[in-house]
């Protein structure tokens, strides 16, 4: 049996500090899933837990967002046998490009390294239905969300992380030096 949380701190994929989350709100903690997925076994041994609750959906492709998303959509597809693409930021835009495509009616499972708010997972939902796509799903390494995603979600491991928007953050009353660890601009 895969022990997701043993594997996130042996490669050091669990930080503890003062973050600003691509979501705006601050954090103690992060999950750095980079750290993880630079270790192809264990990257496997740890979406191999995601694939487990996958087989009894129906897909067709795998879409994932830069940046977090590509590798996880690498290893479904390749542990899956799917075709596995990726939607990109241009202009702060999520867009579909490099010559992929989503055919009119195909079953998409959209994946993430960590899903909070399901941000860019929404943003790569809404490339997807503008092409004929049907999203089936959201699977992501780590499920951050307090349980308001609108889709499915498939995750190895739930983490309750606390967040707080600036104004609120004790670290940032305490002084504490910020850091934006994510590939999001912030606005």
């Amino acid at each position: 049996m895969v022990n997701v949380l043993d594997i996130l701190y042996e490669t050091n994929a669990l930080l503890k500090g003062h973050f600003l989350l691509s979501s705006g709100r601050h954090s103690g903690e992060y999950v750095q899933c980079a750290k993880l997925l630079q270790y192809g076994d264990k990257s496997e041994q740890v979406i191999s837990v995601i694939v487990e609750k996958l087989k009894n959906l129906d897909f067709d492709v795998v879409v994932g967002p830069a940046m977090g998303g590509i590798l996880v959509a690498y290893e479904i597809g390749r542990q899956t046998g799917k075709r596995a693409i990726f939607t990109e930021r241009v202009d702060n835009v999520m867009t579909l490009r490099r010559g992929f495509a989503i055919e009119k009616g195909e079953k998409v499972l959209i994946t993430e390294d960590v899903v909070t708010t399901g941000k860019s997972s929404y943003e790569t939902a809404e490339v997807i239905k503008s092409l004929g796509g049907k999203v089936v799903g959201i699977a992501s390494i780590i499920n951050r969300s307090s349980g308001d995603i609108e889709y499915p979600l498939y995750s190895a491991i739930k983490l309750d992380i606390e967040t707080w928007t600036k104004e609120e953050c004790p670290l940032c009353r305490e002084g504490k030096p910020v850091e934006k660890p994510g590939s999001r601009i912030i606005k």
